[in-house]
Parts: C-alpha cells; sequence; structure tokens
C-alpha cells in the first residue's frame, strides 16, 4: 500500500530541506528523502568546505609575504592534515545544524535511501512507497569524471575526493580552469604543491571578458601556476609512481607529470537513478530536469529545484528556487526563475564577481552604453593592504541610467558586488549612487568615483 503524505521532497541539498520545513510548518505531512548526506553539495564538498580551505591557504600566503608587512615569521610550512581537520569540524558543524533543524520540525520527516519513481507523483525508498500531489526533486548534481583507464583511480580525483587529502602532493595537475579548477590550483599552491593547469579552452573561464581571464591568469602565474590552455585530445595514463596529462595543441603535442590529477571539467546532473521515465518527466538535451518559469516540469505537481533543473548552477540560486517555489505554493504570489538575476563569483584572492551583461555582450548591444573602468591601484584601501591586483567595471543603460552590469576583480570585490545587485533589482539609477557618501577607507567609497568615469561606450552593432 502506498503512504500518502502532502508532499515527497527528493533531496537534502540547499532547496529541499527549507521546502520542506515550510510545508511541514504550514501543516503539511511531508517526507524528505536524502540519498546520503544532509546539505547536499555546498555543505558537504562544495560551498562550506572549499572556502574553509581557502581561508587556511590564504593564512599561509600571507604569512609567507609577512616580511613585507614588517612581520618575521620564519619558515612556513601547511600541516594538510589539520587543515583538513578543521575543514571537517566546520563542515560536521553545519551538517549537524541542518539535521537539528529538520529533527525538530513538526510533521516532516527525513529518510536516509535512494528515491526512485514507480508512477506519476509516486516514489519508492527502500521498501516504502509514497504518494503525493506535491513532488519535489532536489538531487543536485554531481563532477564529471573522465574515462581515462590508464590512470590508477586513486591518482584521478574530483573536488570531491580532493577534499579527504590529508597528505599534500608535491605536484599537482588540474585539468578545467573555470571555477573550481581555479580556486583548488591556487588553494594547492598556496599550500605547498607544484600545480599546473591543463584547459581545453583557449583561455581559462571563458565565459568571461578576454581581458578579465588575462588578468586572473596574470595573477595565477605571478604565484607559480603553470597554465596551459588550447588543449586538445587531453588523455592520462600513469607514470611510474605518479601520472602524465597529455594534449595536443597548435604549437605541438605536450604532457606533464604529477602525483595527482584533479579532475575540474564540469558537472553532470543526478538524475540516473530516480527511474524519471516511470513518472513520465522529461529532460533536455544535456540531461537536466526541464522546468518552466515557475519551476514545474511537464509533470502537474513535479517540480525541481536547484542544480538538477539546469536553471542555475549555484547554491545562491538553489537556495532561490526553494523561495520561488514556497511563495507560489503557500504565499499566493506569481514569482518566477525567469527575472532572477544571476550574479556570481570566483573564489580566487583576490575573488572575481560579476552580475548582469559583459563587455562582449555590450559591444554587440544596439542600446547606448555607457562604462567605466577603475584600477585597483587607485583605491587607497587596496594600496594600504598591499593588494592592487585587479579593477572596478560598471556598464549602465544612457537612457534609463540603470546598471546593466557589473565586472569586479580585486579585494572584497565578493562582497562589493551586492551593492549593485541590490541596485539592479531596484531599478536605481546610477545617479543616486553618486550622491552616497561611503565610508573612509575602504574600497566602495571608490564607487561614486567609478561612476562619475562613465563614458559612451563604442559599439559594433550600431
Amino acid at each position: 500500500m502506498n503512504e500518502i503524505v502532502d508532499a515527497i521532497v527528493i533531496g537534502a541539498g540547499q532547496s529541499g530541506p527549507a521546502l520542506a520545513v515550510r510545508l511541514a510548518e504550514a501543516g503539511r505531512k511531508v517526507v524528505l528523502i536524502e540519498k546520503e548526506r544532509l546539505g547536499g553539495t555546498c555543505v558537504n564538498n562544495g560551498c562550506i568546505p572549499t572556502k574553509t580551505l581557502v581561508a587556511s591557504a590564504r593564512v599561509a600566503h600571507v604569512a609567507r609575504h609577512a616580511a613585507a608587512y614588517g612581520v618575521s615569521t620564519g619558515p612556513v610550512t601547511v600541516d594538510l592534515a589539520a587543515v583538513k581537520a578543521r575543514k571537517d569540524a566546520v563542515v560536521q558543524q553545519s551538517r549537524d545544524s541542518l539535521g537539528s533543524w529538520i529533527g525538530h520540525t513538526a510533521n516532516l520527516e527525513l529518510i536516509l535511501g535512494e528515491a526512485r519513481f514507480t508512477g506519476h507523483r509516486i516514489v519508492a525508498v527502500g521498501d516504502r512507497t509514497f504518494e503525493a500531489p506535491l513532488v519535489v526533486i532536489n538531487t543536485g548534481g554531481t563532477p564529471i569524471r573522465p574515462n581515462w583507464p590508464n590512470i590508477s583511480p586513486n591518482r584521478l580525483l574530483t573536488n570531491i575526493e580532493m577534499m579527504e587529502l590529508d597528505v599534500l602532493p608535491k605536484r599537482l595537475i588540474v585539468v578545467g580552469g573555470s571555477y573550481i579548477g581555479l580556486e583548488f590550483a591556487q588553494m594547492y599552491r598556496r599550500f605547498g604543491a607544484e600545480v599546473t593547469i591543463v584547459e581545453f579552452a583557449d583561455r581559462i573561464i571563458a565565459r568571461e571578458d578576454e581581458d578579465v581571464s588575462a588578468a586572473v591568469q596574470t595573477m595565477l602565474e605571478a604565484e607559480g601556476i603553470t597554465i596551459h590552455t588550447g588543449c586538445r585530445d587531453i588523455d592520462g595514463k600513469n607514470s611510474g609512481d605518479g601520472v602524465m596529462i597529455g594534449w595536443q595543441s597548435k604549437s605541438g603535442p605536450g604532457s606533464v607529470e604529477a602525483d595527482l590529477v584533479l579532475a575540474a571539467m564540469g558537472r553532470r546532473p543526478n538524475t540516473a537513478a530516480l527511474n524519471l521515465a516511470a513518472a513520465g518527466v522529461e529532460l533536455d538535451a544535456r540531461g537536466f530536469v526541464t522546468v518552466d518559469g515557475h519551476l514545474q516540469t511537464n509533470i502537474q505537481g513535479i517540480h525541481a529545484l536547484g542544480d538538477v533543473n539546469g536553471r542555475g548552477a549555484f547554491t545562491h540560486t538553489s537556495y532561490n528556487d526553494y523561495e520561488i517555489l514556497a511563495a507560489n505554493l503557500l504565499d499566493g504570489e506569481n514569482r518566477s526563475v525567469d527575472n532572477r538575476l544571476c550574479g556570481y563569483a570566483l573564489f580566487t584572492d583576490p575573488p572575481l564577481a560579476r552580475v548582469g551583461i559583459s563587455d562582449r555582450e555590450a559591444r554587440m548591444s544596439t542600446r547606448p552604453i555607457l562604462r567605466a573602468e577603475l584600477p585597483m591601484t587607485r583605491i587607497g584601501r587596496a594600496r594600504e593592504r598591499g593588494e592592487t591586483t585587479g579593477f572596478l567595471r560598471v556598464l549602465v543603460d544612457a537612457e534609463t541610467e540603470q546598471f546593466l552590469g557589473v565586472t569586479l576583480f580585486g579585494i572584497e570585490a565578493d562582497e562589493i558586488i551586492h551593492q549593485f545587485i541590490q541596485a539592479m533589482y531596484a531599478g536605481i539609477s546610477y545617479k543616486k549612487l553618486i550622491l552616497a557618501v561611503p565610508i573612509h577607507p575602504t574600497v566602495s567609497e571608490l564607487i561614486p568615483t567609478l561612476l562619475l568615469r562613465l563614458a559612451p561606450m563604442p559599439s559594433e552593432a550600431r
């Protein structure tokens, strides 16, 4: 017999628990099914552990350069086992907090096991089967592991396995020059490893403007990271006690040897085990669950939130999926993911943050656009800290005076970007920000100065 409930939530990542609790607090009987660990990617092998490791790497980097600030430290070493222990403690605290929240919520039952559909809005887990008018899929994604059979599995890692290292490799190859790959490359270089990045595209972080990619690459190379781009036919094999990665490029074949390889080559949605065919739920060409602006699949009553729906690959977009669906289901609103501004950051040090259109997109636009840029060398706070890498850049609609795009690369960029995100959501004229009286000395105090530099941007479309 099917157990009848009001809602079934599959996956305890960023969207699932929040929605399950909200529904339960509204008096609905809810089951939350989780295959492995509470918290999903962000808590267990994504944002929280990665940024905890980044923090340790920054401390090592600053300590090595302490003499430039008049501070003597002596030789700096990194105990990766201790770094991992600190990371594990932070992760466990987050996981425990989430478990307590779920466990103390009435009308909500947490079930550990792998969920699979057996019909429309019918889900089995273990020896139990549930049926509900509302089913929500929040199963996230998984790192893509390349098919390189000539490399021993213990030498070919994804970011998940990298989290468990407690001994520092002397040499590390990172295959993939995008966001995850670059964060790990800088992190492990600062821990003390020799790091080489091998990237298929002709430049790292290829979705960014060319000069942004170049600026980030210059910063990483200055720290001693070797970067190869335009690498085709990438393959690997064991080599002695380590591994060799080889490739073809315009300049001919290339190769590099190391102790370990990190495959940072993208992610795929976790849908294979769900048996979505039994529910009639459609997938797109990339394997993501197809949803409309209200996050509903092609089957009435079945929704998909987070990475699995292909509408955002970030923790904050996943949580926003929950906010949208909860508002529509419980608050009588009519919110849509189609209206979302997707800001994001690359958490290198210094970070890169962006929202809205890029320079490349602006040049192809027919609308009149104003552009301004300010190097971090002009900012007193950056000079005081001895960290002047990067720039601030804004794009504004000349007619509406509203922000169209912002790219920030430099200290505090991941925080400052929110001023612009909020201004864009509020539809505020850039002239309003010019009137603000910011606090000195900060990075943000130069925003009015930046905006006073706005000038017409040439267009390739006009």
